[in-house]
C-alpha cells in the first residue's frame, strides 16, 4: 500500500556562502566573494561526501581529516548547517520498498559531510586546470575513502550480512556550483527517472529481444550511428498493439528516491522537465506519476491501436536533447548556469556538459568520469546532495 512520508529540506540555506566568507584571507586580496563566476578561476572546491545507510553510523570527518592531513596544500573548511536557513516541507506518496531497494533504503538516513577544499597559498587556476585538478582530487580521495571505510565496515558489520557495498560518493565540485542558483532540472528516463529501458522491455515483450541487442551493440561498435540504430530498432516493433504498450506502463517502476527528488525540486522552485531518447507514449506516463513540468521525447508512431515501425522525425538523440535543454532554458529566460542535467548514458552527455552541473546516477564509466559528480550510491535523491543541500529529515 502506498505511503505519505513528509520530509524537510532547507529552502535558501546560506551555508556555503557563509563558508567562503570564513576564508577571505585566505584568497586573493581582490576577490569579490559575491562574484560566483570571479570564483570559479579560483581553486577553492566544494567537496561534498555521501554515505548510504548502511554505513551511516561511521563517523566519516576523522578519515576525510586524515586524507587532508597528508596533503600539504590544502586547507578543509567544515560547511556548517544554516540554522537560520527556511525550510520547505515535501509531502511524499511512496510505494513500499521492494527486496531491490533494500540496498538504499531508508535514504532519509544517509549522512551528508561538506567542506570547503582550499589552497594553502592564493592562486588562479585555468577553467581547464581545474576540472583536471577536480578528478584528481576525486579519484584520489574517493579510492582512500572506499579502501578505510569498507576495511571498516566489514569489520564491523553482522556475521550474516552479504553483498559489496560502492561505499561512499564524493562529489568534488567548484565552490561556484554551491552559491549558484538553479531553477531548471532536466531528467533523462529510461535508468534515471526509471529502473528499466523501455526498448528492451518492448523488445522482449514482442520477442525480438536478441535483435535489438544486435543492432544496440553493432551501434555502441561504431558501425551505425544512433539515428539509424534508432530507426531499426522501431522498425522491429511494428505491429505491437496499444494494449501490450499499456501493460509495459503499468510494469514500470520508479527509480528509488524519484518522487523525493521532483518534489523536492519543485518544492524548491524548480522547472522539471523529461527529456528522452525513448517514447512519449511512456515519458508521459511517467511524468505524470512524478509531476514533472514538461516532456520531450520520441513519438511512438501508432495508427489503429497498433505501432507502425515508422520514426517520426526529429529524433531525439544527444544533440537534440542538448537542443531542448538550451531552447527550454532560453524559452523560460534562464542562463545555463541556472541549470541541472541528470542522465545515466553517452547522449546525455551532451546536454550534461551544456548546464551549469551535470550529475551521472548509476551511469556507465565514461559517463561518470565525464559528469561533474557521479552518484552510486544513493538513490535519485542524491541529486539534491550534489547541488549541495544537507540531508533533508523525515519529520514523521
Amino acid at each position: 500500500m502506498p505511503k505519505n512520508t513528509s520530509y524537510s529540506l532547507p529552502k535558501d540555506s546560506k551555508a556555503w556562502q557563509q563558508a567562503v566568507d570564513s576564508i577571505a584571507e585566505l584568497l586573493p586580496d581582490d576577490t569579490n566573494l559575491r562574484d560566483f563566476d570571479a570564483l570559479q578561476s579560483l581553486p577553492v572546491f566544494a567537496l561534498i561526501v555521501v554515505l548510504p545507510t548502511q554505513v551511516s553510523a561511521m563517523d566519516i570527518h576523522q578519515y576525510v581529516q586524515s586524507w587532508v592531513d597528508e596533503q600539504p596544500s590544502w586547507h578543509l573548511v567544515t560547511v556548517a548547517e544554516d540554522t537560520e536557513a527556511s525550510f520547505v516541507n515535501i509531502t511524499v506518496s511512496d510505494t513500499e520498498p521492494t527486496a531491490a531497494d533494500a540496498q538504499r533504503l531508508p535514504f532519509t538516513n544517509a549522512q551528508v559531510y561538506r567542506y570547503l577544499l582550499v589552497p594553502v597559498t592564493d592562486t588562479l587556476m585555468h577553467p581547464g586546470k581545474k576540472t583536471a585538478a577536480a578528478h584528481i582530487i576525486d579519484d584520489q580521495l574517493t579510492t582512500r575513502l572506499r579502501h578505510d571505510l569498507s576495511e571498516e565496515y566489514n569489520r564491523t558489520r553482522s556475521a550474516d550480512s552479504t553483498g559489496n557495498l560502492d561505499i561512499v560518493d564524493c562529489h568534488i565540485l567548484s565552490v561556484g556550483h554551491m552559491l549558484r542558483t538553479h531553477k531548471l532540472a532536466c531528467f533523462d528516463m529510461d535508468s534515471t527517472l526509471i529502473e528499466q529501458e523501455v526498448i528492451v522491455e518492448l523488445a522482449k515483450t514482442a520477442g525480438i529481444g536478441e535483435q535489438v541487442e544486435a543492432i544496440t551493440e553493432a551501434a555502441m561498435r561504431g558501425e551505425i550511428d544512433f539515428d539509424e540504430s534508432f530507426a531499426q530498432r522501431v522498425a522491429l516493433l511494428k505491429g505491437i498493439s496499444t494494449d501490450v504498450l499499456d501493460d509495459i506502463c503499468n510494469r514500470l517502476t520508479l527509480s528509488v528516491g524519484a518522487r523525493t527528488t521532483i518534489s523536492a525540486l519543485k518544492a524548491l522552485g524548480y522547472h522539471t522537465v523529461l527529456v528522452s531518447g525513448g517514447f512519449t507514449y511512456f515519458a508521459r506516463y511517467i511524468a505524470e506519476q512524478l509531476g514533472i513540468d514538461e516532456v520531450h521525447a520520441n513519438v511512438l508512431d501508432i495508427d489503429e491501436g497498433e505501432v507502425t515501425g515508422q520514426v517520426q522525425l526529429p529524433i531525439v538523440n544527444g544533440a537534440k536533447k542538448a537542443a531542448i535543454v538550451e531552447h527550454t532554458a532560453e524559452r523560460l529566460g534562464m542562463e545555463m548556469s541556472q541549470v541541472v542535467c541528470v542522465g545515466d548514458g553517452a547522449n546525455d552527455l551532451p546536454m550534461m556538459a551544456l548546464a551549469d552541473l551535470g550529475v551521472a546516477y548509476h551511469a556507465k564509466p565514461i559517463v561518470q568520469a565525464r559528469a561533474d559528480a557521479a552518484i552510486n550510491v544513493t538513490g535519485l535523491e542524491g541529486t539534491l546532495y550534489a547541488l549541495g543541500y544537507p540531508a533533508f529529515a523525515s519529520t514523521k
